[in-house]
C-alpha cells in the first residue's frame, strides 16, 4: 500500500493518496487515536504481508538479521521486536520456509503455528549476512515517511492553552503582572520564542516550564522509525521521547508508539551535524535530527551565541524552515526529501540579540520577550519565597536590607533573579557548618556574599 503526496498538498489538503483505501478504522476508538481527527487511517495496522505500506525486503531484512544474532526465533517474539502484526510476520516466516531461508527447529507447547521456532539455513545465514552489509538495524519496522509528515501535521495543534494554565505553570516565579500574556500566544501559536536579557534571571526556568505545559497535554503518536529512498531513519530517542503508559492505545499499530509531546533542550554543545541526518557508518542507518525529534513538542536553544556554530551558520541554517514550515533533509544517495518543521522553537541568550541576529531573522521569530531583572519590590518577594523554601524560621528584614543597600544600592550591581536563592543557600550551608540553627542576620549574609560574589581589580562586583 504505497503512500505518495508531497508535503505541500498535504498542508493544503490534510489528504494522502492511497493506492488501495485503508479499511477498518473502526476498530480504533479510543481517545488516544479519536482526539486528532484524521489519525486512525494510519494507525491501522497491516492486515496481511499483502497489505505491508513498506518494501518487503526491508522487514525480511530485519527478520534475517534478528535471527542471525539471536540463533533462532519464533512468531511471537519477532512480533515483540519488529512491532508488526502476528499474521504478517507468520506469512513471512512461511514465505522464507518455502524460499529455503528459515526452517522450523522445534515447536514449544501446544500453541501450533505460534510456537514454532526458526532458525536460518545455510541460504538464510548467507542472505543474513548481505543483510548486515545493507545495514544493521534491528528493531521496530519503520513506516513510509510520507505517513510520518501526516501525522505531524494532524497532531501538531490540537489544543490551546487558557490564560489560567500559563499562569499556573509559571507561578512559582516571580514576574512582572501579565507576563503569562507576553508568552501564552507564542505557544498556542507554536512557531518561535525569543527570550532574552541579563544572566540570572528565569529565562531557562520559563523555558523549562513551557515544556512542562506541552508534555502534560495530550499524548501523540509517533513512529519509532521511518524509511524513504530505502533507508531507515531512527526517530525515537529515550532520552527525548517518554513512553506514555496511562492510556489504552488500542489496537494501533506497534509501529507507532504513544509518547508525551516532546522537549529538546540543547545548549553550548550543538553544533550543525545534530541539525542533519547522522548516518552511522557501521551500523548503516540514520538517526534523526533533533528539530525532526521535537516535532508536535518544543526545541529549546539555551545560551544561543554560544554554541560550536555561529549564530549566523545556525540562522542561516533554519530561516528558510521558520519561513515555510518546512524542512529539507539529504541521504547519503544525495536524494532530498520533506518533513514538517512543525515545533515551539525556543531560543534563549543571555547575549545582547543586536550582536547575534539580524533584522530579518528576527522578523521570522514571532514573538520576543525581554526577562529583565526584578525591582526591589519583586526582590524581596523571591528573597521571601526562597527563604520559605530553605526552611528559615522567618525573614529577618534587617538582614534583607542590609544585603541591598551594601552589595547593590552602593554597588550599583543589578538585581537578578538567582541571587536570594543562591545566597540562601550559602547562609544554610554555612549554619550547617558551624552546628548553629538555621536563621539569618546582616553578618551571616555578608559572609554568604563575600563567598558568592567576585570583586574585581576594577572594583566591580560580578
Amino acid at each position: 500500500m504505497a503512500v505518495t503526496g508531497s508535503l505541500k498538498s498535504i498542508n493544503k489538503t490534510g489528504e494522502l493518496g492511497m493506492d488501495r483505501p485503508i479499511t477498518k478504522t473502526g476498530m480504533l476508538e479510543f481517545p488516544s487515536i479519536q482526539r486528532f481527527p484524521g489519525m486512525a487511517e494510519l494507525l491501522v495496522p497491516p492486515p496481511s504481508l499483502e497489505d505491508l505500506d513498506i518494501p518487503q525486503a526491508l522487514v525480511t531484512d530485519i527478520l534475517l538479521r534478528l535471527t542471525y544474532n539471536e540463533g533462532d526465533v519464533s512468531a511471537t517474539h519477532a512480533e515483540k521486536v519488529i512491532k508488526l502484526p502476528y499474521r504478517v510476520l507468520d506469512d513471512l516466516l512461511s514465505w522464507m520456509q518455502q524460499e529455503h531461508l528459515m526452517e522450523v527447529t522445534k515447536a514449544v507447547g501446544s500453541l501450533g503455528r505460534r510456537g514454532y521456532v526458526y532458525s536460518l539455513t545455510d541460504a538464510g545465514r548467507e542472505r543474513a549476512r548481505e543483510a548486515f552489509e545493507r545495514s544493521q538495524y534491528v528493531g521496530p519496522a519503520p513506516v513510509p515517511v510520507e505517513k510520518y509528515n501526516k501525522a505531524v501535521l494532524l497532531q501538531f495543534a490540537t489544543r490551546k492553552l487558557a490564560p489560567a494554565e500559563v499562569q499556573a505553570a509559571l507561578s512559582h516565579l516571580i514576574l512582572p503582572p501579565g507576563f503569562d500574556r507576553k508568552i501564552g500566544p507564542a505557544i498556542n501559536a507554536g512557531t518561535s520564542l525569543f527570550l532574552y536579557g541579563p544572566p540570572g534571571n528565569g529565562k531557562t526556568t520559563i523555558a523549562e516550564a513551557i515544556a512542562g505545559l506541552l508534555s502534560g497535554g495530550d499524548p501523540i503518536w509517533m513512529p519509532y522509525a521511518v524509511t524513504v529512498g530505502g533507508a531507515i531513519i531512527q526517530i525515537y530517542d529515550q532520552l527525548v521521547h517518554k513512553l506514555n503508559t496511562t492510556e489504552d492505545r488500542g489496537k494501533a499499530d506497534n509501529r507507532w508508539a504513544l509518547i508525551q509531546r516532546p522537549t529538546v533542550m540543547v545548549g553550548g554543545e550543538l553544533k550543525m551535524e545534530h541539525l542533519d541526518l547522522r548516518f552511522d557508518e557501521t551500523a548503516r542507518y540514520y538517526e534523526a535530527p533533533l528539530q525532526m525529534k521535537a516535532n508536535c513538542g518544543m526545541f529549546l536553544i539555551d545560551d544561543f551565541g554560544r554554541q560550536q556554530i555561529s549564530p549566523s551558520e545556525l540562522l542561516n541554517r533554519w530561516i528558510v524552515p521558520l519561513e515555510t514550515e518546512i524542512d529539507f533533509l539529504r541521504l547519503n544517495t544525495g536524494q532530498t526529501f520533506e518533513i514538517p518543521f512543525k515545533q515551539l522553537l525556543v531560543f534563549s541568550t543571555n547575549l545582547d540579540p543586536a550582536d547575534l541576529v539580524d533584522g530579518a531573522f528576527l522578523r521570522r521569530i514571532q514573538i520576543k520577550v525581554g526577562v529583565m531583572g526584578p525591582d526591589e519590590r519583586m526582590f524581596y518577594q523571591i528573597f521571601a519565597n526562597q527563604a520559605k523554601a530553605l526552611g528559615f524560621p522567618e525573614v529577618d528584614r534587617e538582614s534583607f536590607l542590609y544585603l541591598l543597600n551594601e552589595w547593590y544600592r552602593k554597588t550599583g550591581k543589578p538585581l537578578q533573579a538567582v541571587h536570594p536563592r543562591d545566597i540562601l543557600k550559602t547562609v544554610k550551608v554555612i549554619c550547617e557548618y558551624a552546628g548553629e540553627p538555621l536563621r539569618m542576620t546582616p553578618q551571616l549574609i555578608e559572609e554568604a556574599c563575600q563567598g558568592y560574589f567576585v570583586k574585581t581589580k576594577s572594583g566591580e562586583i560580578l
